[in-house]
């Protein structure tokens, strides 16, 4: 109690208790001896007490003064401690001064300053002796002083040093040992003179209020520190008295002034004696006088003309001998504070509280706030005492269900913030009155419909916003009421409220709307702040829904129960399910106002009520359940069916109506529905109920017939009163009359008749049955019921920080959310408030992105957008800049949308093409910053971004240009072009004035600080299917491609949003399976619908090979699919493919050089060489693209026996071509030759690593052998018409290639098909050059070098293929071929002459031959001569080609050759033997000058 005081009075207090311990005995004797000296000198002042005392001869003096003298004269002769010294001593003459009623005020007041000092400055404390007699002694004193008054001003100085000294008895050390009596009569007398005060100054008006405020903050300070109490006497609430009367324990009836602790405040008449210095009356105010004087005559002997008895007073049955026993505690602050709520009751005219406001209009708001502060300082402390909790629970949340319909603002301001106190404090025992209080007046009221005045609203809105404000109200307020089977929807019904609330209707916004918005931002923003505390309780929702789903079985939802409302992990998934079962209770409940047959039946097929009907179920059904019409229950009820006879039977089995009046019990019943209006159907109904009634009376009634005839008398005794139309009321004598003998014979009590009587007339019956008619007011029917019901409804729930139940409360508040905020934003003006729905935007976003709300996140997105103004259609490029400069909210939506979409797109789906046409527009005028596109990826290709494009410009890469007054020039060609010719015509630009560029700048910071190209460099953090929404938006915005290219505005607009597609495409490279089919298909429309170049197919053509350039090493499952779709390339337009080919093929270049390794697969290759083979031609073209097939095929680097061909026929192509001179073909003929060392090298590492010991690896080796024997063939082929080229150069040097080749034919395994093709290919080839030397000789220059070239190819051909050639059926038709051809060279005339040179080599060749064939047995002399042998023809040939040449040369000695040539007998038989050397060195006899590179054809 020490702490209490200590806090309450603060530091000072503490200062004076330590310098009272301090001070010595001496001192303290000094300062009792000044304050008696001072009262002595204002006593001699008056001539009554300066003279001689002459009441009697032995007394010279009055006792007043005596005993002040005597205690001047005792004071200084005390030796022991001043502790052990009883304070009576030193304290009763000032006593007896302010008792008596001889003094004056003056002499009064003194005395009571004298007593203050000493309390004030502790003299005495509680470990003094004899204090608490001393503490009581005071107070019994000070509240019955008696002055003679003789001005008012006097008496309002007394009063309030009588009001200083309670208060200063409270707050000393010593107020602890006060009683609980004297502290009611403190309090008593204190509020007594505040009623009393109202008729004097305003000085003690205010003193008396402040005093009785301090007293009650005093009083229960001391509540935190005492003991838990239990209810085993106490106040009874009156409603759940057995008779429901109004009554409490505040005295209204007049009872004698005796058995009050504080009377009232007299103020007395008397008249003076002789003696007096005055000889006008002097009044005297005297305070709780026993037996006033003869003499006195009383001035106001009533407070407002009432009779003292009535004068709201303190009661209590604390008697003052147990008030010496123990200090103050819980029954004085009972009893206070039953008084106080007491003074709320305005309703009943003989209330405290009627009687008080009758003469003070403030006293309901003051009651109010010592209420309040009493919660304020009592706090949770008061749920440990069921005394004060009981008294909250029903008397004063009665009384403010009444008072808080108040049109006074100050009234509703308090009233609201006692609820908010008391649900910060008490909302676990609080649960049905706060659903109540929030259902009745704040919704009532807050709505401002029915009846309710603007302030009314506005104190209303503010309560409610305040709740909001608690960051657990709205989960509570879901948890508890919204879940709860048989209560309102109050979360709902509120985040409505706020919603509506915030709409301006008609007219600007006003500061209502705005306090609306800010009560739902604050439980918008509570949830957005429980998302960063989410618990791993949260993973239980899942499995919650999973179980509301799965749950199917029928099970009787009333007597479901939560295993522990403690453990969140419990109870959550209980609440969960209960929400679940209301929200198809209240569907059922739908169905059965309209029909309860068919809704019953409804409620069957929703697993509610049992497959085959019963009483019970559906009567629990009625009970239970909330959003049933209370008519058509009565109606069922009363239904004669005998189905519906034992429902309303069960129906009233639901009831208990122990220790209840009959009265009362009708009232808890007839709640539940409206009783019918037959006759029939009452008797029905009224008949169950008594049934039910009779059972659970406690033997009062003799018969449940007795109940009946008693509860049917109640109804019609309700409908007499209460009725306007009866004119005659039936009195009490008549209604008791009407229930003589009814008994069993007997008269029932009359006091029972009497009370039940007055209950009626005081309360009707009185029931809202539909509440769709509008709010109703809490009836004393439906409180009663409350209470009834608190003692069993479920336990309050308390929520945390953690967002358990956010995800099902979102989705309700969404909606409504969002349109208000958008509202608000729309029609706001001031920056503050725009910032509120800002901030409110974002929350909505963050909550929506943590629950994977992805409708509500995109619905916000598409609000948004429409308030960047980006979206509306502008004439010019330019005003809408400065416009978006200017426009705070359309900047304020800008930045939102584009946090949104960077810190929530994960969860973004269609909302991303609203995103994108604010893009869009801001790149059409010019505000994007270059990195938009330039710094998305996550590196660039130097040689794609140095190439420059054949068209001029570029889309949006360039970054916004300073502010000039004019449209932003569009850097096409024709653009440019026509800017020229209107150039001379064009006027000065306008020079922007400073608001213009303070707009600008502006404009550029919000796009700036939108960092909008972190949408797309992070897109590789977008889930997937975000992800594919942005790309398929992407799509969407660049429109479908058209073949005329549109217009330029359109063709920009498809360029920058391709630029954006592929680098989300590049930017997300780990899951390119999941965009490169809308990707693709999106290009292909562009490249394939391109009829003239333009700078979209340009983007189209480039970004793909691009794509292909950065994915091909990491996605090796995708590379087959890139590269085919590089086949669009090849499927341009033949003007679009000429205008990009050099560009195109430098590409393709950088994709062979860093990719080469990772195409694999034919027709990879396939496209690769296509795309190389079609720049053979291209002027600008073909060198990079020869440089790309040169970095393939040189020495084999990247040759494959899946590109091989492909590249044979891209080098054949490269040959062929003119473009770059001979240099080039010479160049390609070389990397065709060389080629053929991989064909020799695949062969023998197969050969070398193959294992023939198995048939399948034996198909395996002839398989690959095959398989290079036609690669081989075709390289072959390929050099054979390059061998016809034109070009002397080519030409010959083809023959050479075409030679080496066929000398790799050895180690190739050919069959004997191909032996025969390729030497015909040969032999066929020196008859299409013949042709073409003979017939055309000015186009095929130098062809008799070409001739013999072409000759010692055959030569050596037939030789190193003789062994393969001979093992054939046709080998004597290829021989005499051979024969053929070197008779028919050297027999050629060109331009009429033989050709020298074939004429030398000829012979030569065919003597070579000729040695070798004999040497290996091929041609030998028959021993029978034979026309048709081979000798013979082969020499009857010979004969014709070189007449000289004889069988005799088979016999010259090798000698004898000369000039390094070969003689017959010395040539091998094996093709790799030195004559075959020697042949090879005859073939290099002839030496062909060749062209290199830059040689001209």
């Amino acid at each position: 109690m020490g702490r209490s005081l200590e806090m309450e009075g603060g530091g000072g207090e503490g200062g004076r208790a330590g310098s009272r311990r301090k001070r010595s005995r001496g001192a303290l004797a000094c300062m009792v001896n000044s304050e008696v000296s001072a009262v002595l000198a204002v006593m001699r002042r008056n001539a009554r007490w300066a003279g001689r005392y002459s009441a009697s001869d032995d007394q010279l003096e009055h006792p007043l003064i005596r005993s002040l003298k005597g205690l001047r004269r005792l004071v200084f002769s005390w030796r022991q401690p001043w502790e052990r010294i009883d304070p009576c001593l030193y304290l009763s003459p000032f006593l007896d001064v302010i008792r008596s009623d001889e003094t004056g005020a003056q002499i009064t007041g003194v005395a009571l300053s004298a007593v203050y000092k000493m309390v004030h400055l502790e003299i005495f404390d509680a470990e003094t002796a004899n204090v608490d007699i001393a503490m009581h002694t005071i107070v019994d004193s000070v509240t019955s002083c008696r002055f003679e008054v003789t001005d008012p001003a006097s008496e309002e100085v007394v009063l309030m040093k009588i009001l200083q000294v309670l208060l200063a008895c409270m707050k000393s050390g010593a107020g602890a040992v006060l009683s609980d009596r004297d502290v009611c009569i403190i309090v008593n007398t204190t509020f007594r003179v505040v009623h009393q005060a109202g008729s004097k100054g305003e000085l003690l008006q205010r003193t008396a209020r402040y005093t009785m405020h301090e007293l009650v903050r005093v009083v229960f300070s001391h509540l935190p520190s005492l003991e838990p109490t239990t209810l085993a006497t106490g106040v009874t609430p009156s409603s759940m008295e057995i008779s429901s009367n109004s009554q409490n324990a505040i005295d209204s009836s007049g009872a004698e002034e005796t058995d009050h602790l504080g009377g009232p405040v007299h103020t007395v008449n008397t008249p003076l004696g002789d003696s007096s210095s005055d000889p006008a009356e002097a009044e005297r105010v005297v305070i709780n006088s026993d037996e006033p004087s003869e003499n006195d005559t009383v001035v106001s002997s009533s407070i407002d003309g009432r009779p003292e008895g009535q004068i709201a007073a303190i009661e209590t049955t604390i008697t003052a001998e147990d008030s010496k026993i123990e200090a103050y505690g819980i029954p004085c602050m009972v009893e206070i504070f039953s008084f106080l709520c007491s003074l709320l009751n305005i309703e009943d005219p003989q209330s405290p509280g009627q009687l008080v406001l009758a003469g003070d209009e403030d006293s309901p708001q003051y009651a109010l706030m010592l209420i309040n502060s009493a919660i304020e300082i009592g706090g949770e402390a008061l749920s440990y005492h069921p005394k004060l909790l009981v008294l909250i629970q029903d008397e004063l949340f009665r009384n403010l269900m009444v008072i808080g319909l108040s049109q006074n603002p100050l009234v509703l301001s308090l009233v609201f913030g006692i609820v908010l106190n008391l649900y910060h404090h008490l909302r676990r025992q609080l649960k049905l009155q706060l659903e109540a209080f929030f259902s009745f007046v704040l919704i009532r009221l807050a709505s401002g419909k029915h009846g309710a005045t603007y302030q009314q609203q506005e104190v209303a809105l503010e309560a409610l916003v305040d709740l909001c404000r608690q960051p657990t109200f709205m989960p509570e307020m879901y948890s508890n009421f919204d879940c709860d089977i048989s209560l309102s929807n109050c979360f709902e019904d509120l985040g409505n409220l706020l919603s509506k609330s915030a709409f301006p209707v008609s007219g600007p916004l006003s500061a209502m709307h705005v306090l609306a918005l800010e009560g739902l931002l604050a439980v918008v923003r509570s949830m957005a702040d429980r998302v960063d505390s989410a618990a791993p309780a949260l993973a239980s929702s899942s499995s919650s829904k999973n179980m509301i789903i799965d749950n199917q079985e029928y099970v009787p939802f009333w007597t479901l129960k939560c295993e522990n409302y403690d453990d969140p992990g419990s109870w959550v998934q209980f609440v969960k399910h209960q929400k679940y079962i209301k929200a198809r209770l209240l569907l059922g409940a739908d169905h059965f106002n309209r029909d309860p047959k068919k809704g019953l039946e409804f409620l069957q097929g929703m697993k509610l009520l049992p497959p085959v009907l019963d009483p019970k179920s559906v009567a629990c059904f009625i009970r239970y359940s909330s959003g049933l019409n209370k008519t058509v229950i009565g109606d069922y009820f009363g239904d004669p069916d005998d189905f519906c006879l034992r429902v309303l039977d069960e129906f009233t089995k639901t009831f208990d109506f122990n220790d209840m009046g009959i009265d009362a019990a009708l009232r808890v019943f007839l709640e539940s529905f409206r009783l019918p209006g037959e006759a029939q159907k009452i008797h029905r109904v009224v008949e169950a109920f008594a049934e039910r009634y009779y059972e659970q009376s406690k033997g009062t009634l003799a018969s449940k017939d007795v109940a009946f005839v008693l509860s049917y008398s109640v109804i019609m005794l309700n409908t007499d009163q209460h009725n306007v139309q009866v004119r005659k009321k039936m009195t009490e004598d008549d209604f008791i009359r009407n229930l003589r003998k009814i008994n069993d014979g007997q008269d029932l009590p009359r006091p029972m008749l009497s009370e039940l009587f007055h209950s009626i007339v005081r309360n009707e019956i009185r029931i809202s049955y539909n509440a769709g008619a509008g709010v109703a007011d809490m009836t004393h029917s439906g409180w009663i019921d409350l209470m009834r019901r608190s003692t069993s409804t479920t336990p309050y729930i308390i929520c945390d920080e953690q967002p358990l139940l956010d995800d099902e409360m979102f989705p309700i508040l969404s909606g409504p959310s969002i349109a208000a905020i958008s509202v608000v934003f729309d029609h706001a003006e001031d920056e503050e408030v725009l910032q509120l729905c800002v901030d409110g935007f974002l929350s909505v976003a963050k909550i929506s992105a943590s629950h994977r709300l992805e409708d509500v996140l995109d619905d916000l997105v598409v609000s948004l957008c429409k308030f960047t103004t980006l979206l509306n259609p502008f004439s010019s490029d330019e005003e809408p800049i400065v416009a978006f400069g200017d426009d705070t909210r359309a900047r304020m939506a800008t930045f939102a949308v584009f946090t949104i979409a960077n810190k929530y797109g994960d969860f973004i789906r269609t909302g991303w093409r609203n995103i994108l046409d604010c893009i869009l527009r801001l790149h059409k005028l010019g505000l994007l910053p270059s990195r938009v596109v330039n710094e998305s990826t996550e590196d660039t290709d130097a040689a794609g971004d140095s190439a420059q494009s054949k068209l001029a410009g570029s889309s949006s890469t360039t970054a916004p240009v300073p502010f000039i007054k004019h449209q932003r020039r569009n850097t096409g060609l024709m653009s440019r072009f026509s800017q020229l010719l209107s150039l001379e015509s064009e006027e000065p630009p306008a020079v922007p004035t400073e608001e213009e560029l303070a707009a600008h700048q502006r404009a550029v910071r919000t796009v700036e600080s939108c960092h909008i190209d972190q949408i797309f460099t992070d897109s590789k953090f977008l889930q997937a299917e975000s992800l594919l929404q942005l790309a398929r938006a992407l799509v969407w915005a660049a429109g479908r491609p058209h073949k005329s290219g549109g217009s330029t505005e359109d063709e920009d607009v498809a360029v920058f949003c391709l630029e954006l597609l592929i680098t989300i495409t590049l930017n997300n490279r780990d899951r390119i399976m999941l965009l490169w089919q809308g990707v693709y298909e999106h290009m292909a429309g562009i490249i394939q619908t391109a009829v003239v170049p333009g700078l979209l197919v340009e983007k189209a053509v480039f970004g793909l090979l691009r794509v292909c350039q950065r994915l091909l090493p990491y996605k090796e499952n995708l590379a087959e699919e890139l590269l085919r779709s590089l086949q669009l390339i090849l499927k341009l337009d033949a003007r679009v493919a000429d205008t990009f080919c050099e560009r195109i093929t430098q590409e393709v270049m950088v994709l062979v050089r860093a990719n080469a390794a990772h195409i694999k697969s034919p027709m990879g290759w396939r496209t690769v060489t296509a795309l190389l083979s079609i720049t053979a031609r291209h002027p600008e073209a073909s060198e990079p693209g020869f440089d790309a097939l040169s970095y393939i095929m040189h020495d084999g680097a990247h040759l494959t026996p899946a590109n091989y061909i492909l590249c044979v026929d891209a080098a054949r192509a490269f040959a062929e071509a003119r473009v770059g001179g001979p240099g080039r073909s010479v160049r390609a003929l070389d990397l065709l030759s060389d080629s053929v060392s991989c064909l020799t090298r695949w062969s023998k590492v197969h050969s070398e690593s193959g294992d023939a010991s198995s048939s399948e690896n034996l198909e395996g080796l002839s398989r690959y052998s095959q398989e290079l024997a036609e690669m081989w063939l075709r390289l072959a082929q390929g050099l054979r018409k390059l061998c016809l080229e034109q070009r002397e150069d080519v030409r010959n040097h083809a023959i050479l290639c075409l030679q080496r080749c066929l000398s790799a034919a050895e180690i190739i395994s050919l069959t004997p098909a191909m032996w025969t093709q390729s030497f015909e290919q040969v032999v066929t080839l020196l008859d299409e050059l013949l042709d073409l030397a003979v017939r055309h000789p000015k186009e095929f220059k130098g062809m008799d070098n070409t001739l013999v070239l072409i000759m010692k190819c055959l030569s050596k051909t037939y030789l190193q293929f003789l062994s393969q050639l001979v093992k054939l059926p046709a080998f004597q038709t290829l021989w005499f071929q051979v024969l053929n051809r070197m008779e028919m060279y050297i027999k050629a005339k060109f331009r009429g002459k033989n050709s020298e040179k074939l004429q030398e080599l000829i012979p030569e060749l065919l003597r070579n031959v000729l040695q070798v064939m004999h040497s290996q047995g091929i041609l030998a002399q028959p021993t029978t001569p034979s026309d048709k042998s081979l000798w013979d023809l082969t020499w009857q040939h010979v004969v014709n080609i070189v007449p000289t040449l004889k069988p005799d040369i088979f016999k010259e000695p090798k000698s004898e050759a000369k000039d390094g040539e070969s003689a017959g007998p010395q040539v091998q038989a094996s093709p790799g033997s030195p004559q075959t050397a020697e042949v090879e060195s005859e073939y290099t006899l002839v030496s062909v000058p060749t062209s290199r590179a830059g040689d001209e054809g």
